[in-house]
């Protein structure tokens, strides 16, 4: 039986001062504050947040209860602090679902079978859903290298695998479209599905076993009649993927090995069918975003907005990992919501020159769907948010010395940031690894398409330093799973010190007499936008 709000806000609130008295001895009282913010959004009565669900309507709740508290005013729909966002979710029905090699004698069967290889869906293979998947597809096998296929490799009504790197040598622009051409190319040879093995050695290899597979989108961006137009897509571990090649000739340490580095791969038939049964659940949903203002205390200015963003939500159950099956997201992203309602405690009495408009959206980590549908739908005109500061992808377990700056050096923003940083002796870095795209992972980017400039940060690191390793780590063991909880260890003088310095960069930009310019060699700029 679920609690009411009332109960459960108050139940929250204990568990969340126990949790801070706990780590004060590691941090001032205002990083035992903002901890105690992230524990009330993060613990386990919480239930991961998750975009459609009552436990996220009752976060979002909460997350409003506190700027009022603080002082903000609504800014969302009809005077109230929510803007909601509807929806359309698509989930891959498990129960009456199967990807399998038929065994000898069964291959014209629509079930799995035991002589065959069965693969574990989430755990081994899986795929991003919608609503017009075919029941039943079954072909041939043959991989195509890094799937863009030549000329003499009849492809025609087979499944095309291949390994999901691109070559070496390709330029930064040919690397970006890479994905879009070896679709193109995919689909014009007339593959009925594609089997992506995964390249463990990424710099960001995929996070197995997936949480659930689950597609959801704007439901105004639904197709009005969807039709068939691309091959079913399935991804697969580079471990099961080694089931596809036992009848080669080939070996998939070979593949593996060669793949990483971009060496040129061969073309072969994998003697082996593929039989993919799919079938799908479909709802619509709505999700809010808590959106508020801490009106400017200068007449002139107070019309401008500075956008403070972070999302609310999480990934809630899912598929366990080590015995757990609730993702809490605790750094992804509950501290960083936690952050700006303490900078809204904090701010409400000695507010700046403009005006702060506070965004904790929803569906961010479905495909930043509450972020592009406040910037469709804005509640405050658009051409008076001067700049978005995004919090996402903060990671504070290791020493702040370096922090990487996502739109460094597409506008003034980045002479800002430096100026303020350095006092912290903050070193602001370029993003050293754009391969990630972690620009347009994240909620700044909607931001971007609509002209504003942004600034999103990093923790960064020394290469081959002892940094770099607990990052790794901490993205190989933690990121989008169970383990990013509260129980997530915290360096508290780099997350005490990254809030003093965000919360600087915030007055900073609010006081400025001059809004935040593009610079004009940025591809975001007015002068060379291309439609981003």
């Amino acid at each position: 039986m679920r609690s009411p709000y009332p109960l459960f806000a108050a139940l929250t609130v204990l568990v969340a001062i126990s949790a801070a008295a706990q780590s004060s001895s590691k941090s001032d009282a205002a990083t035992a504050a903002w901890w105690a913010q992230t524990v009330a959004l993060s613990n386990d009565a919480m239930e991961g947040r998750d975009t459609g669900s009552e436990a996220y309507e009752r976060a979002a709740r909460y997350v409003a209860d506190q700027v009022k508290a603080a002082g903000l005013k609504p800014a969302g729909d009809d005077g109230t602090y929510f803007q909601r966002v509807p929806m359309h979710q698509v989930d891959l029905d498990l129960a009456n679902s199967s990807i399998d090699i038929p065994g000898p004698g069964h291959s014209a069967g629509p079930l799995p079978t035991s002589d065959g290889q069965l693969f574990k869906l989430l755990e081994q293979v899986t795929i991003a859903p919608h609503e017009n998947l075919p029941p039943l597809t079954k072909g041939e096998m043959v991989f195509v290298g890094y799937g863009i296929p030549d000329a003499t490799t009849d492809l025609k009504g087979k499944i095309a695998v291949f390994f999901n790197n691109t070559p070496a040598g390709l330029t930064q622009q040919e690397r970006d479209s890479f994905a879009s051409r070896r679709l193109r190319a995919l689909t014009q040879a007339g593959v009925i599905a594609t089997v992506s093995i995964d390249n463990p050695l990424a710099i960001e290899p995929f996070h197995w076993p997936a949480a659930y597979a689950r597609t959801v989108t704007l439901r105004d961006q639904l197709p009005t009649s969807p039709t068939r137009t691309t091959p079913v897509a399935i991804r697969i571990s580079s471990e099961a993927a080694a089931n596809l090649f036992t009848a080669s000739g080939h070996e998939i340490g070979d593949i593996r090995r060669d793949g990483a580095a971009g060496i040129p791969l061969p073309n072969f038939a994998l003697k082996h069918s593929l039989r993919i049964r799919l079938a799908t659940l479909s709802k619509d949903i709505s999700s809010p975003n808590v959106l508020a203002i801490l009106p400017g205390s200068d007449p002139k200015l107070a019309p401008e907005y500075v956008a403070l963003s972070a999302h609310l939500d999480g990934y809630g159950y899912g598929t366990a990992v080590l015995g757990d099956n609730l993702y809490n997201g605790t750094l992804d992203d509950a501290a960083y919501v936690a952050l700006l309602i303490e900078l809204a405690k904090n701010l409400q009495h000695k507010a700046p020159a403009r005006s702060l408009l506070f965004c904790i959206f929803t569906g961010e980590e479905k495909g930043l769907l509450g972020s592009a549908y406040f910037t469709e739908h804005p509640t405050v005109p658009k051409e008076n948010i001067v700049a978005d500061l995004n919090l996402d992808q903060l990671r504070p377990i290791f020493p702040l010395n370096i922090l990487t700056m996502e739109g460094l050096t597409d506008s003034t923003l980045g002479d800002t940031v430096r100026a303020v940083a350095a006092p912290f002796k903050i070193e602001i870095r370029p993003d050293l690894e754009p391969e990630r795209n972690l620009f347009r992972r994240s909620d700044n980017y909607n931001f971007v398409r609509i002209g504003v400039p942004i600034a999103a940060f990093v923790f960064g690191y020394d290469k081959g330093s002892p940094e770099e390793i607990v990052y790794r780590d901490w993205y190989a063991r933690r990121y989008h799973k169970p383990q990013d909880d509260i129980k997530t260890p915290i360096d508290w003088d780099a997350a005490a010190k990254f809030n003093r310095f965000y919360t600087a960069l915030t007055l900073a930009i609010a006081n400025a007499t001059a809004r935040p310019q593009w610079l004009p060699a940025s591809p975001y700029s007015p002068h060379q936008r291309t439609g981003q």
